[in-house]
């Protein structure tokens, strides 16, 4: 059966001497993967080269029950990706997201909000030119609200430790390992009120921002299944 939809392109993978498989996120089904031909012709309805990493895309697709990999119709972008594609700075931002989002998505079932977060914030990373450096830190945290692991930040009180494994402020240090210390706590309770709008205005070191990146992975890895190392962390922490 056809259905038109939108997707959010997160990696493609080889996977014969003629085709490859896309990886998409997709507005009315969740995470899809789909038969991409890597060569096309000039009148071809499906290009590969639509498929860079975080490309929003307008596509036609047919669906078979118990099909693990479906088939494109039709391909074309919702808009064209001309910094993204060609910045230092956000190429390696896209690929560092586009590897994260591909751990952590996993559903395979309509999530319209989760989708118009990413399409929203692959839109912002195009246009923006100011706090890049935190950009990714300002994603990864709004993007916890939409995968149902945001933290319950509202009990706060001087001197609380925050425990990473519940996600929630506590008085005593935790008999486990994974908490932040009382300064990093501290710290927590400004940085939460991160997003795209005042990105800019969180001035952090390398190391400040390196440490919290590392909070977040940690986070992540404790609230989602089999979540492995990220091998374009280096990049970032190289560039920021």
């Amino acid at each position: 059966m056809q259905y038109k939809t939108q997707g959010v392109v997160l990696f493609t993978s080889q996977y014969s001497d003629t085709f490859s498989i896309a990886h998409v996120f997709t507005r009315d089904f969740g995470r899809m993967a789909y038969l991409l031909p890597k060569s096309s012709g000039k009148k071809s309805k499906v290009k590969a080269s639509h498929f860079f990493p975080l490309s929003v895309l307008n596509m036609e697709v047919e669906h078979l029950p118990l099909r693990e990999i479906q088939r494109l119709k039709e391909v074309e972008r919702e808009f064209p990706l001309y910094e993204i594609g060609t910045d230092e700075v956000k190429i390696s931002i896209s690929f560092f997201l586009s590897e994260f989002l591909s751990k952590v998505l996993r559903e395979t079932h309509e999530n319209k909000p989760l989708f118009d977060y990413l399409k929203q914030s692959v839109h912002i990373l195009e246009e923006s030119h100011r706090g890049l450096g935190n950009f990714h830190l300002a994603f990864m945290f709004g993007l916890t609200r939409f995968l149902g692991i945001f933290p319950n930040l509202n009990n706060y009180r001087s001197g609380a430790y925050f425990d990473l494994l519940n996600g929630i402020f506590v008085q005593q240090i935790p008999s486990h390992p994974h908490y932040l210390t009382q300064a990093q706590s501290t710290y927590l309770r400004v940085f939460c009120r991160i997003n795209y709008s005042n990105m800019h205005l969180f001035r952090m070191s390398r190391a400040e921002r390196n440490a919290l990146i590392d909070y977040l992975l940690v986070y992540y890895r404790l609230h989602m299944y089999d979540f492995p190392p990220l091998k374009s962390l280096e990049v970032l922490r190289e560039l920021f």
